[in-house]
C-alpha cells in the first residue's frame, strides 16, 4: 500500500537527511521530537502492552520491509525511511494486530552505480547525571534509634524504652562509626563513591557501507560493531561490556522489464558481559554499616600475628585479592552484592538473530494497465541464552579486639565452603521463529488525466513460535483497498480487512474491519490562485477496527486463549464432589463460565486533518483531531452476576468474561515546519506535538460512592488521599500510665490504612466523612501518563552556514504526576535512609517527662516522623508524596562540518565530516533531580559523542 495515498494520520522521517545532522544510536530515538502523535512508546496514547512486538518494547506493531519485527534489531545507519500510521484509516489493511497503529521501517537500498563506501566511526562518553544521597553510618544509627525510640514511646514499651536511652550500645560506638579511624571494623559504606564507581565510561562504533551495482542488479551492505562499558568499576564488574555485531545486506534484481525481485538479510550477534550480584539494588537498600563490624574488604595485615589458625584459615582461601584482601561479613550479610562481583563469578547474557526475506514484483501492464503483484516470504529466527561461572564463596566473620588503642582481628568464622568452577553453564534458554507471507495486487492509473484511481488487494500471514508457548502466536487477514480522485482535488478512500483470531469461539472467529475517507485539496481550487498557499488538504476519516491484542485477562490460565470457555479443575479445596477416588481431599470447582458471544475489541475512530504548505514551502503544517472509542473491552467477573454465582457455590465462579468496557481518547495531534535562507544561513524550525485527554466512558464497577468510580475519570488516573498535612500533638489525649498513652482526641479522624498513629504522621481529607480514613477516601489526584502526557511537544531546530551545520532537538511533556513512592523518600521500618531523612518531624519533650511530646523541634518539615515498626498510613498515594512530571529536555546538540568538496577532487576519498554532539544535556524542570534520580538501577546519563564520516 502506498502510504501517500492515505488521508491523515500519517508521517515520515527520512532518515537519511536527519543522519546528515544527527547522529542516533537506536532505530527510533528522538522521534517523539520530530512526529506529532508518537510519545516514544505509542501513537494517539493507544495501550500496546498486549502487543507480541518480539522484543517485550511495549511499542506500536512494527513492520521493517514489509514483515513484523522487533525495533531494536534495526540501527539507523541502516535506514532509509520511518513512516508512523497513526489513524485507523491508515492501519486497516495491516489487520488486528496494527488496531493501535503501526511503524514501517524501509531500509537501505543500493542506489549507486559502480562501487560506493562511507565509513562512520563514534567514540563517547557516557556521564551519570545524578546519583542517589544516602546518610553515612553513625548518622543512620542515630536516626534509627531515634525511629525505635518513636515506636516505644507509641505502645509504651517500658523495656525498650529502658534499652533505647542510649543509642546501640553506646555514644562511643557511634563516634566510632563517626570517626572514620577504622573503616575496617566500623564501616561506612558509599556505594556511589569512587571505590566502585566511574565517572565516566566509553561507547564506541563503526560502520561501513558498500553499496553498487549496475543495469541488472544493485547491492548494499551495512556491517557494524559497537561496544559500550559500564559504570561500575571494581571487582569483575570492572571488565563489563556490551558489544553488538551486525551484519545487513540486500540485493535487488532486474529479471527482465516485467520482473524484479530481491532478497535481505540480517545477522546480528549480540552479548552482554557483566558480574554477578544486583549491583544497584544493594546500593538502594544495603545500611552504610552493613556488613556489621566489617568492611566489605578486610586488609590482612589487620589480623593479629599471634592468631595462627586465623592466619591459616585465609591462607587457605580461595578469594584472597593481590595478596591483601578478603572478603567480610556477618551472619546476617553472608553474601551481599559487592561480594558477588569480587567472588561470585560472572555472567554472559547473549541474543542471536538472523532474518531472511525476498519476493518478487511483476510489472502487469501488458494486461491491465496500472496494475502490479507484488509477494514476499520470510522466515526470522532469534535465540536467547545465559553463559555464566556460579562460583561459591564465603565471607569472613571477623572478631575484633584492641591492643593499646590499635584494632586487631583475632579470630574469623567461615560460614560457607568455596568452589571456584571452570566450568561454564548455560540458562535461560529461549527461542523464536516467525514465519510470514504476503502477497498483494496493486492499480494505480489516471483515466483522461483527470480521473485517479487507486487499489489493492491483499493477503498477509505470520506465525510465531517460541519457547516455553504451547500455542503458537498467529495472524491472519484479506485486505482491500480503494482510492479515487479527482485531478488531486476531491478524495475519495475505503479500506476493509478481512480479520481472523483463533482467540474467540468458534463463529465469531472472523470479521471486517472498515474505514471510509473523503478529502478536499482546498488550494487546487480556483478561487485559492495568488493567496500564497501552495496546497491545502482537509480530510475526514471514520473507522472500526477489529483488535485481537486486547482479547486477554491477566491471571488466567490462557491469558489469551480459551477466555470463552468453561473452565473446571480441581483443587485441594471445599468444591463438587465427582467421585475423584482415593484422594477424598481433592474436589472440582468452575474458575470461569462460557461465553460463545466473546467478540473483538473494537476501535472505533472519527479523524479530521488539515495538512497545508503555504508561500512557496516556507511554512507546512499538519493538525489531525482524533476521537477514539476502544469497545468492548475484556472484563471477567461482571458484577451483573449475582453473588451465588460469582464465589457462593462450593467456591466456584459461573461467571463468564465479557466484552463490556469502553476507554475514549481524543486530542490534537500537530506539526508546523518553517525554513528560510538568510543570505548565506538556512533555517528551519520544527515544532510537533500532541494534546490528549483519556477516559473511562463505560467501566464495569459496583462502588459505594460516585467518586471511587474510574468512569468518567483519566485511564490513567491516580488514585490516593489528600493530605491536609501532619497530625499535631493537639490533636491526641497523653495518659502515661495506658498501655497505648497516645490516643486520638474526640472529633479527630482516624486512620484504618495501618500502623499506630502518632504526632508527625500524615492527615488526610475524610471524604466520607465516617470519621475514619479508609479507601473509602481515595480520588482522583491526576494523570501520570502511562499513555502519554495531557501535552507533549517536540521542538527542532536546524541552521546551516556554510559547510557548517547547527542542530538541536529537544522535548518536553505537561500535566502529569507521579509518586514518590520508593525507599528513597518512604522511610521507615529497615529502609536504607537517604539525605531527605534530615528534614523529618522531631518531637521535644516535656522537662518532667521524658516520654511526654509537646511539639515538633520543625514544624515546618517535609517527611512525617521516623518508626521503625513501619506505619503504613504514612506510604499511601497521596497529594503529600505527588509531584508534577512537566519538564522540557534539551536533547541533543550536534555541530557538524562538512569538508568542501573541492578538497577532494581527483582524490580516493570523496567526501568527509566531522561532528560533536551530546544527547540528554539539560532537564528544564522544577522537579528534575526526582526525575533524573533512579533508585535501584543503574543512574541515568548523559553522552558527550566525537564522530567522522567518510566517502570513499
Amino acid at each position: 500500500m502506498d502510504a501517500d495515498h492515505l488521508l491523515g494520520g500519517v508521517s515520515y522521517v527520512d532518515m537519511e537527511e536527519l543522519s546528515k545532522k544527527d547522529y542516533t544510536m537506536s532505530s527510533l530515538e528522538d522521534m517523539m521530537a520530530l512526529v506529532g502523535g508518537f510519545n516514544g512508546n505509542n501513537l494517539w496514547g493507544m495501550d500496546n502492552e498486549r502487543l507480541d512486538n518480539n522484543d517485550n518494547s511495549n511499542m506500536p506493531l512494527v513492520i521493517i520491509d514489509g514483515v513484523k519485527r522487533p525495533s531494536n534489531n534495526v540501527l539507523p545507519s541502516e535506514i532509509e525511511q520511518v513512516t508512523f500510521l497513526k489513524g485507523a484509516q491508515a492501519v486497516v489493511l495491516y489487520g488486528s494486530k496494527a488496531a493501535k497503529g503501526a511503524i514501517l521501517i524501509t531500509t537501505k537500498r543500493g542506489k549507486v552505480d559502480g562501487l560506493r563506501i562511507d565509513a562512520n566511526a563514534n567514540t563517547g562518553w557516557y556521564v551519570a547525571k545524578e546519583f542517589p544521597e544516602y546518610i553515612g553510618s553513625a548518622e543512620y544509627m542515630t536516626l534509627y534509634h531515634e525511629a525505635a525510640f518513636n515506636d516505644a514511646i507509641a505502645q509504651n514499651n517500658a523495656s525498650a524504652l529502658e534499652k533505647l536511652k542510649l543509642p546501640y550500645s553506646s555514644q562511643e560506638e557511634i563516634y566510632n562509626y563517626a570517626s572514620g579511624k577504622n573503616p575496617y571494623r566500623y564501616p561506612n559504606v558509599n556505594y556511589y563513591s569512587d571505590d566502585y564507581i566511574r565517572k565516566a565510561y566509553n561507547r564506541s562504533d563503526a560502520t561501513v557501507e558498500i553499496q553498487g551495482g549496475g543495469t541488472r542488479a544493485h547491492f548494499y551492505t551495512n556491517i557494524n560493531y559497537y561496544r559500550a562499558e559500564d559504570l561500575i568499576n571494581f571487582g569483575e564488574a570492572k571488565d563489563n561490556y556490551t558489544d553488538r555485531f551486525s551484519v545487513r545486506g540486500n540485493v535487488d534484481l532486474v529479471v527482465n522489464k516485467f520482473i524484479t525481485g530481491w532478497a535481505n538479510v540480517s545477522a546480528t550477534y549480540y552479548n552482554e558481559h557483566k558480574n554477578k550480584g544486583d549491583f544497584w539494588s544493594d546500593a538502594a537498600t544495603m545500611h552504610p554499616n552493613e556488613p556489621a563490624n566489617a568492611s566489605p574488604l578486610l586488609p590482612l595485615d589487620m589480623v593479629d600475628p599471634n592468631a595462627s589458625q586465623t592466619l591459616s584459615t585465609l591462607g587457605k582461601s580461595l578469594n584472597i585479592i593481590d595478596g591483601k584482601w578478603f572478603p567480610g561479613g556477618s551472619t546476617s550479610s553472608r553474601s551481599y552484592a559487592i561480594a558477588d562481583c569480587y567472588f561470585g563469578g560472572k555472567t554472559q547474557a547473549v541474543s542471536r538473530q538472523f532474518q531472511f526475506d525476498a519476493g518478487i514484483n511483476y510489472d502487469m501492464n501488458r494486461f491491465v494497465k496500472g496494475l502490479t503483484f507484488k509477494t514476499l516470504f520470510s522466515i526470522d529466527y532469534a535465540a536467547n541464552y545465559s553463559l555464566s561461572y556460579n562460583n561459591k564463596y564465603s565471607v569472613f566473620i571477623p572478631t575484633w579486639s584492641n591492643y593499646n588503642t590499635e584494632d586487631a582481628i583475632v579470630a574469623v568464622s567461615q560460614p560457607d565452603d568455596e568452589v571456584v568452577t571452570g566450568t561454564m553453564t548455560m540458562s535461560d534458554t529461549k527461542y523464536r521463529q516467525t514465519i510470514t507471507w504476503n502477497g498483494h495486487f496493486d492499480y494505480d492509473h489516471t483515466f483522461a488525466r483527470k480521473h485517479h484511481v487507486t487499489g489493492m488487494l491483499l493477503a498477509n500471514m505470520y506465525t510465531t513460535t517460541a519457547s516455553s508457548t504451547y500455542h503458537r502466536y498467529a495472524n491472519a487477514n484479506l485486505g482491500l483497498e480503494g482510492g479515487y480522485d479527482f485531478m488531486g482535488r476531491y478524495f475519495f478512500e475505503m479500506g476493509l480487512a478481512g480479520v481472523h483470531s483463533a482467540r474467540l469461539p468458534e463463529g465469531n472467529r472472523e470479521a471486517l474491519s472498515h474505514s471510509f475517507s473523503l478529502g478536499w485539496n482546498i488550494a487546487k481550487e480556483k478561487f485559492m490562485k495568488g493567496t500564497g498557499i501552495d496546497d491545502l488538504m482537509i480530510s475526514a476519516s471514520i473507522s472500526n477496527l477489529k483488535d485481537d491484542a486486547d482479547v486477554y485477562y491477566s491471571g488466567t490460565k490462557y491469558e489469551n486463549f480459551y477466555l470463552y470457555d468453561a473452565v473446571w479443575t480441581d483443587q485441594n479445596t471445599t468444591g463438587f464432589s465427582w467421585n475423584e477416588g482415593a484422594n477424598s481431599a481433592v474436589a472440582t470447582v468452575s474458575t470461569s463460565g462460557r461465553n460463545p458471544a466473546l467478540d473483538f475489541v473494537h476501535r472505533k475512530e472519527f479523524s479530521l486533518s488539515l495538512r497545508g504548505s503555504f508561500f512557496d514551502k516556507l511554512l507546512r503544517m499538519e493538525l489531525t483531531y482524533f476521537n477514539t472509542d476502544m469497545d468492548g473491552i475484556i472484563i471477567q467477573n461482571p458484577t451483573l452476576y449475582p453473588s451465588h454465582l460469582k464465589d457462593g457455590l462450593n467456591n466456584s465462579k459461573f461467571s463468564s468474561t465479557l466484552n463490556n468496557d469502553i476507554q475514549n481518547r481524543q486530542g490534537l495531534d500537530f506539526s508546523v515546519t518553517a525554513q528560510k535562507q538568510f543570505g548565506q544561513v538556512f533555517a528551519q524550525l520544527g515544532v510537533v506535538g500532541t494534546y490528549l485527554t483519556t477516559e473511562w466512558t463505560k467501566k464495569d464497577e459496583n462502588k459505594k460512592f460516585d467518586w471511587l468510580k474510574d468512569e468518567g475519570h483519566a485511564i490513567d488516573a491516580i488514585r490516593g488521599y489528600k493530605c491536609i498535612g501532619f497530625y499535631t500533638i493537639d490533636d491526641f489525649n497523653y495518659n502515661p500510665e495506658a498501655k497505648a498513652p497516645y490516643s486520638l482526641k474526640e472529633g479527630v479522624v482516624t486512620s484504618s490504612l495501618g500502623g499506630k498513629i502518632m504526632p508527625g504522621d500524615l492527615k488526610y481529607e475524610d471524604i466520607d466523612g465516617n470519621g475514619k480514613i479508609d479507601t473509602n477516601d481515595q480520588v482522583d489526584l491526576g494523570k501520570n501518563g502511562a499513555y502519554g502526557a495531557p501535552w507533549t511537544i517536540g521542538v527542532n531546530l536546524t541552521l546551516k552556514y556554510k559547510n557548517w551545520t547547527l542542530f538541536m532537538l529537544g522535548n518536553g511533556q505537561f500535566g502529569a504526576c507521579a509518586m514518590k513512592n520508593n525507599s528513597y523518600y518512604y522511610m521507615q521500618g529497615d529502609n536504607k535512609y537517604s539525605v531527605n531523612v534530615r528534614d523529618h518531624i522531631q518531637y521535644v519533650f516535656a522537662d518532667d517527662d521524658p516520654y511526654k511530646i509537646t511539639g515538633f523541634v520543625n514544624p515546618n518539615a517535609t517527611h512525617p516522623r521516623l518508626n521503625a515498626a513501619g506505619v503504613a498510613n504514612n506510604n499511601v498515594a497521596s497529594t503529600y508524596w505527588m509531584y508534577s512530571t512537566d519538564r522540557f529536555n534539551i536533547r541533543k546538540v550536534q555541530l557538524t562540518y562538512d569538508f568542501p568538496k573541492e578538497l577532494f577532487d581527483g582524490k580516493w576519498v570523496k567526501a568527509l565530516s566531522v561532528y560533536v554532539n551530546g544527547n540528554d544535556l539539560l532537564t528544564i524542570s522544577k522537579n528534575r533531580k526526582i526525575m533524573e534520580t533512579s533508585i535501584g538501577y543503574a543512574p541515568q546519563t548523559r553522552f558527550y559523542n566525537l564522530g567522522v564520516k567518510v566517502t570513499l
